[in-house]
């Protein structure tokens, strides 16, 4: 690789004007791979790039998870069900397709747990085949699988007995990760054990306060969950209070990687942690505060992975007072987050300077209902990593969230971070301008390599 190049920003807006032309119009359209001219761009032999889904946010009907209980009791704090998603569960060979079809060399997708082992110590054959075969469809299309083991989703009966709250999860999940990785562990190109365990301590930073009644109708759900499950407790990783929960996902994550690492000991395994670019403003600034408290024993457990996981949205600045709002100058999008590319290159070189690991930025994305401005994030992005590879640091990968518009958890189907629109009612999945964009920059880079 050659170090001392980055992406000038004429070759982005290059970019940017060359992959919106003739848009997708189907997902079927190919991804010409020669319209781009990124001299001096190369990433290293093997770089993935990819796009990412997650089981309970594109399967449908995961009957047996704890989030869909949450999803279906009143009161619920999930503005709408899960419901069919978008059917990946039956169609997940077009998904492969669509990756394909984009340009790209890599799938990021998850197990569900509640499909393998819908009861404690019932581990389910017929499912692990089910995710053996997405494997095989990767392999066949020469697309590396980065899989995941838990997508925040658990089954019903691990959340009736404490979720993460209970003492024994470790051991639970360890049995989980022990058994998937025998059935499926010589096809995955990169295993992920957990999916953002800090992200209930991020939230916690937000600039503005969840809105009044929330946390009431959050436990009350929980409550009623716990009633309807016939247990006194009911948790769930992604909406129950941190603190009871982080020692178990700690130990958790540490038992997975030695469960998985016992049946491959050459499969790459680390963990996707939420980070935000956190940038301090004046004397006395919050931000060390906040990156201890919320990444700080995640990036010391992450020293003995193969690998950090980044997972960047946007940057947060924060003064003496902690957290601030964006600066009023700045382009927002529809939900009033701040369009900030930028903020993938500091994720990255906090990440990597925290741990001494190698990076994989398995998600990056912009819920906007505007795809040109995705079009425009896409490359300022990557030329943003870029100058952390040129520096030194080791990005082994960079995978968008994501594939297609999918249910994004408590939020339900309004936000739009897919590279491709999904039908509700059909499931056609129609790839965005966009998705051109990123298909441009990552089959420049493939061909270049050969």
């Amino acid at each position: 690789m050659d170090t001392k190049s980055t992406l000038s920003r004429r070759e982005v807006l290059q970019a940017i004007s060359v992959a919106a032309l003739g848009g997708f119009a189907s997902a079927t359209a190919p991804a010409r791979a020669t319209t781009l001219a990124l001299p001096g761009a190369r990433f290293p032999d093997r770089f993935m790039w990819g796009a990412a889904t997650a089981g309970h946010q594109v399967e449908g009907n995961n009957t047996n998870a704890d989030l869909w209980l949450l999803e279906h009791v009143k009161p619920s704090i999930f503005v709408e069900p899960s419901g069919d998603a978008c059917n990946s569960f039956e169609l997940w060979r077009t998904d492969l397709d669509l990756v394909k079809s984009i340009g790209l060399n890599a799938y990021r997708f998850s197990l569900e747990w509640s499909r393998i082992e819908p009861e404690p110590g019932a581990l389910s054959i017929a499912m692990l085949d089910h995710y053996r075969r997405i494997l095989d469809g990767c392999r066949e299309r020469q697309l590396l699988p980065l899989v995941t083991f838990n997508h925040f989703t658990a089954p019903r009966w691990f959340a009736a007995q404490g979720g993460w709250e209970n003492k024994a999860a470790p051991d639970l999940f360890a049995r989980f990760c022990e058994f998937a990785a025998r059935g499926l562990a010589d096809g995955i190109s990169v295993a992920t054990t957990l999916n953002e365990p800090n992200l209930t301590r991020l939230l916690k930073w937000l600039p503005l306060p969840f809105p009044p009644g929330y946390d009431a109708a959050r436990r009350e759900m929980l409550a009623v969950a716990a009633r309807a499950a016939g247990s006194t407790r009911f948790s769930a990783a992604n909406v129950s209070d941190p603190e009871p929960m982080m020692p178990q996902l700690l130990e958790g994550h540490r038992r997975a990687r030695a469960a998985i690492k016992s049946v491959r000991g050459d499969l790459p395994v680390g963990v996707s942690l939420a980070i935000v670019d956190d940038q301090a403003v004046g004397a006395n600034s919050r931000r060390d505060q906040k990156r201890a408290e919320v990444y700080g024993e995640w990036m010391e457990v992450a020293k003995a992975d193969d690998f950090i996981g980044v997972q960047n949205y946007g940057r947060q600045r924060l003064d003496a007072s902690g957290p601030m709002l964006p600066p009023a100058d700045a382009e927002l999008t529809h939900n009033h987050e701040e369009f900030y590319p930028a903020s993938l290159e500091g994720a990255i070189r906090y990440a990597h300077e925290a741990t001494g690991r190698p990076v994989i930025v398995t998600e990056n994305g912009i819920d906007t209902l505007d795809d040109s401005r995705r079009a425009a994030y896409i490359p300022l992005a990557i030329e943003g990593m870029k100058r952390a590879m040129a520096s030194g640091v080791p990005v082994r990968g960079y995978i968008h969230w994501s594939l297609m518009d999918n249910f994004e958890w408590v939020f339900g189907y309004s936000p739009r971070l897919g590279l491709s629109e999904v039908d509700s009612k059909t499931f056609r999945r129609t790839l965005k301008p966009s998705a051109r964009v990123l298909g441009a920059l990552a089959t420049h880079d493939l061909l270049a390599g050969r």
